[in-house]
């Protein structure tokens, strides 16, 4: 067509001239695209990328200045564009590591809480069977009073503090000499000295 300059292209796109904005887009178009590509981007997002620049300078003709040069304006949409895309993917692929290494995490954890588990229940089996009961009594039922405990094994209420601390040592002694390649617990897994109860002031008793 007989319209070169970029002045007279956006006049005449401005006036709804398919032949003119034809002429913008094949003149240009190519460069549009290279920029995208020169970023990695693959030929659909260098097209989508181009869509979008083209379209930008479609709702931008009214405020186009005289002189302004197509190719640099263009360029410059288009980088940014191209920007914005390139961080979006790098946002989702972080997010979709992160969860991942969340998820891996988090099982990572189930094992090892597992592993300790069963190395807690592992030196319980070592126990005499009076240490056993007592400590299988205060710390996987929970929910016994220390007069439950003491109904169930038959001695006297006021003995069990004392003995629970004995079996406490016993079955840390064991689990030390049978400790696993990973750290033992802090507190020998979910066993402290406290042994939950409820009826707190018996753990006084002697």
């Amino acid at each position: 067509m007989a319209l070169v300059s970029d002045d007279d292209l956006v006049s005449a796109c401005r006036g709804g001239d398919p032949a003119a904005w034809a002429e913008v887009v094949d003149r240009y178009g190519r460069l549009v695209r290279s920029i995208p590509r020169a970023y990695g981007l693959d030929d659909h997002d260098s097209t989508e990328i181009a869509q979008v620049t083209f379209t930008v300078l479609l709702n931008s003709l009214d405020r186009l200045t005289t002189g302004t040069r197509l190719a640099p304006w263009l360029s410059t949409v288009a980088r940014r564009h191209t920007w914005r895309m390139l961080e979006s993917r790098r946002r989702e692929t972080t997010g979709a590591v992160d969860e991942a290494q969340l998820v891996h995490d988090d099982q990572r954890r189930h094992e090892q809480q597992q592993a300790d588990a069963e190395w807690v229940r592992a030196g319980l089996r070592q126990l005499g069977s009076k240490c056993r009961a007592l400590l299988e009594a205060l710390y996987l039922r929970p929910e016994s009073s220390y007069g439950d405990v003491a109904k169930e094994l038959d001695i006297p209420i006021g003995s069990i503090g004392p003995t629970r601390a004995r079996c406490l040592t016993q079955l840390r002694s064991l689990l030390e000499h049978s400790a696993p390649e990973h750290s033992a617990p802090e507190h020998t897994g979910s066993i402290d000295d406290t042994a939950p109860t409820s009826d707190p002031e018996v753990n006084h008793a002697s």
